[in-house]
């Protein structure tokens, strides 16, 4: 029984390359996707019920 280190050892070149090419494709996709995100932006939040008393109070106090 002859041991085949050739094949061996091509087979795992093969399977780096192909890992690689993978890795790439998907590093690729999701670079797309956050400038995807980047390009809508989104809308600004609510301001939290506490937020909106304080705003409250700020503008009553205006007014007098």
């Amino acid at each position: 029984m002859a041991v085949k280190y050739g094949t061996f050892i091509t087979s795992v070149i093969d399977f780096i390359v192909v890992a690689f090419v993978i890795f790439l494709f998907i590093k690729a996709i999701n670079a797309m996707k956050k400038k995807e995100e980047a390009a809508t932006p989104s809308a600004p939040a609510e301001p939290s019920s506490t937020d909106k008393l304080l705003i409250e109070i700020r503008d009553a106090l205006t007014k007098k």
